[in-house]
C-alpha cells in the first residue's frame, strides 16, 4: 500500500487452508493491510518440498508483514500476533508458520563537500631548497589555504557520501544528465575532520545504544540523588545501585562505535554524567540545594507520559487526525476548560453550604482553577501512555490477540479517573479545612483561587425583626468570615455554628476587622436608640 508507514518488516511464511476463494480472500486481506506477497506455492511444493507434507487444500504465502514498534526479542512474535488477528478478522484458517526479521538498517556514510583547489600553492616541477623565510611564507600560505577550505569558502555546492577515496571519485564522476564536473576539485568532510580509525554503527543500532546510555545515565543520577537523601545502610545500598548504573552506562558508551573512538566516547559520556551529577547536587531548587527524588520522578513521569502518548498516536495517519481525531480532541479540551472553570469552586462552595454564584469569582481565577483541575486530570493520560509504550515494545498483555487487554485498560483507566476525582475533592476539601482552622484560631484567612475571605464586622441597617437572614441569627458583636457580596446577597461563615449565614446586602453594612479576635462595637440596642 503506497505511503503506509511502519517501523519493522518481518518475512512471514503463512499457511492458508481452504479453497480457491479462501486463498483469494487471504490475498485481498494481505493487500488491505499493506503486506506485500513475495511468492506463494502449494504446501509440499516449491520451498516447502521435502519440508512439509503435501496438502492440496493448503497454500503457503511468503508475506512481508509491516507494523509499528520497537526491534527486540519479541518483534518476530509480534508479527505472528498480527497474522493471527488478521485470521480472526477475515474468518480464515490461517497459520503463521515462520517469522524472520528483515534487517534493513542503514549505514551512516560520511558526508563530504566538493571544493576547488585553485587557491592551493602550486608545487614546483623541480623541488628546490628554500630559505627559512621562504619556508615560513609557504607554511603560512598552506595554513591559510587549509583554513579557508575548512570554512567552506571554496565549496562548489556538491555533496557526496562515502569514504575519502570514494568521495573524490564521485565528485569527479560525469553524472548522466548533470553538468560536467571540474577535473581539479577535491573534497572535505562536511563536519570536523575525517577520522578513518572510527567505524560508526548503523543508524538504528546507534539510536538504540544512545537511548540505553541516556537511560542508564539518568538512572545513575536518580540513585545518587536518593542516596544523598538517605542515611545509614540505605545510603550505601543506593550508592551501590548508582555505581552499577554507572558501570553499565560506561560499558554501553564504550561500545558506541563498531571500531575506534572508544576513549573519546567514554570521555564524552563521563563529562555528561559528571555534569548531570553536578546539576543534580548543586542546582538551586527553592530553599534546598539540588534536586529531590520527587522532582526527578515528576520529570520522568511527565517525559514518559509525553513519550507514551506520542508512541500511541504516531500510528494514526494525517487523514485520521484531520477527519476525526483533531476535532474530537479540540472539542474535548474546550468543553473541559469551560466546564471545569467552576468545578473546584463548586466543590469549595458546597463544603461551606454555599453555591458558586455566592462567591462571585473573577473569570481569570476560574481559568486558573480550570488549569489546576486539568493538571489533576492529566494523570489520566498516564494509562494510555503506558499502553502506548507497552504496544511499542510488544508486551504480551497488549498483543492484538489478547482478549483481556481492552477490559484491563478500561478498568485501569476507570480506577485512575476515580483517584483523580478524589484528588480534586481533596483540593477543595483541604482548602475548606484550612479556612475553618484559621476561623477557629481567629487568624488570617487563606484564599482559594480568587476566593478572598475576610474578617468583617456586620452592622445591620434595619431592626432585628426586619433582618432577612438565612441560616441563623446575626450577632453583630463579633466578626464573621465574609465572602463578599454577590447577586445582592452577603455570604458569611459562622464558625461557632458551623454553617453559612446569608442576608440581603441592603440590610447590612460590612466593616473590615483586624482579625477574628477583634470586638465589634455595634449592637441592635444602638440601632434601636438611633431609631
Amino acid at each position: 500500500m503506497p505511503g503506509k508507514r511502519y517501523d519493522q518488516r518481518v518475512l512471514m511464511l503463512v499457511e492458508v487452508r481452504g479453497e480457491q476463494r479462501d486463498w483469494d480472500e487471504a490475498e485481498r486481506a494481505f493487500e488491505q493491510q499493506g503486506w506485500p506477497v513475495v511468492t506463494s506455492f502449494a504446501r509440499g511444493e516449491g520451498a516447502s518440498l521435502g519440508v512439509l507434507r503435501g496438502d492440496a487444500s493448503a497454500r503457503l504465502y511468503s508475506v512481508e508483514v509491516r507494523f509499528f514498534g520497537a526491534r527486540n526479542r519479541r518483534t518476530e512474535q509480534a508479527a505472528a500476533w498480527r497474522v493471527q488477528r488478521l485470521a480472526r478478522a477475515a474468518k480464515l484458517e490461517m497459520y503463521a508458520r515462520r517469522s524472520e526479521l528483515m534487517d534493513r538498517d542503514r549505514e551512516q556514510l560520511t558526508g563530504w563537500r566538493a571544493h576547488t583547489v585553485a587557491h592551493r600553492p602550486r608545487q614546483a616541477p623541480v623541488p628546490r631548497p628554500l630559505t627559512l623565510t621562504g619556508r615560513l611564507r609557504r607554511a603560512a600560505v598552506v595554513a591559510c589555504a587549509r583554513f579557508t577550505e575548512r570554512r567552506g569558502w571554496h565549496d562548489i555546492g556538491m555533496v557526496v557520501t562515502g569514504t575519502a577515496s570514494e568521495a573524490r571519485r564521485l565528485s569527479r564522476m560525469d553524472l548522466p544528465g548533470g553538468s560536467a564536473p571540474e577535473a581539479v576539485i577535491d573534497v572535505r568532510p562536511s563536519y570536523g575532520s575525517e577520522r578513518r580509525h572510527i567505524v560508526t554503527r548503523r543508524e538504528e543500532d546507534h539510536h538504540r545504544r544512545t537511548s540505553r546510555v541516556v537511560a542508564w545515565t539518568l538512572a545513575m543520577t536518580f540513585c545518587a540523588v536518593v542516596a544523598r537523601q538517605q542515611s545509614g545502610v540505605r545510603t550505601w545500598v543506593w550508592v551501590g545501585a548508582a555505581a552499577m548504573c554507572f558501570l553499565w552506562g560506561a560499558r554501553l558508551a564504550h561500545g558506541m562505535f563498531a571500531a575506534g573512538g572508544r576513549v573519546g566516547s567514554l570521555l564524552m559520556w563521563g563529562a555528561t554524567a559528571s555534569f548531570l551529577l553536578a546539576v543534580a547536587f548543586g542546582a538551586d531548587m527553592g530553599n534546598e540545594r539540588g534536586w529531590t527524588p520527587a522532582q526527578m520522578l515528576s520529570v520522568f513521569a511527565v517525559t514518559a507520559t509525553a513519550g507514551g502518548i506520542w508512541l500511541l498516536v504516531r500510528q494514526w495517519t494525517w487523514g485520521e487526525w484531520l477527519a476525526w481525531a483533531a476535532p474530537l480532541v479540540f472539542a474535548l479540551v474546550v468543553s473541559c476548560v469551560v466546564a471545569s472553570g467552576s468545578v473546584l469552586h463548586a466543590l469549595y462552595a458546597d463544603s461551606l453550604d454555599l453555591t458558586p454564584d455566592d462567591l462571585d469569582v473573577p473569570a481569570i481565577w476560574q481559568a486558573a482553577s480550570a488549569v489546576k483541575l486539568l493538571s489533576l486530570l492529566s494523570f489520566t493520560l498516564f494509562v494510555p501512555a503506558v499502553w502506548g509504550i507497552a504496544k511499542h515494545v510488544h508486551a504480551p498483555f497488549v498483543s492484538p490477540i489478547e482478549r483481556l487487554g481492552v477490559p484491563l485498560y478500561v478498568v485501569t483507566q476507570a480506577a485512575v479517573l476515580v483517584v483523580c476525582g478524589v484528588w480534586a475533592l481533596d483540593s477543595a476539601g483541604n482548602a475548606v479545612k484550612a479556612l475553618r482552622t484559621a476561623a477557629v484560631q481567629k487568624a488570617e484567612l487563606p484564599s482559594y483561587f480568587g476566593v478572598e475571605p475576610e474578617w468583617m464586622c456586620v452592622e445591620p441597617t434595619v431592626p432585628a425583626a426586619k433582618l432577612s437572614s438565612r441560616g441563623g441569627i446575626l450577632s453583630p458583636e463579633r466578626p464573621y468570615v465574609s465572602f463578599g457580596e454577590a447577586g445582592g446577597t452577603v455570604s458569611l461563615w459562622d464558625e461557632p455554628a458551623g454553617k453559612a449565614l446569608q442576608m440581603p446586602v441592603e440590610q447590612v453594612r460590612l466593616v473590615p476587622a483586624v482579625d477574628g479576635r477583634a470586638r465589634c462595637t455595634y449592637s441592635y440596642a444602638t440601632l434601636s436608640k438611633a431609631d
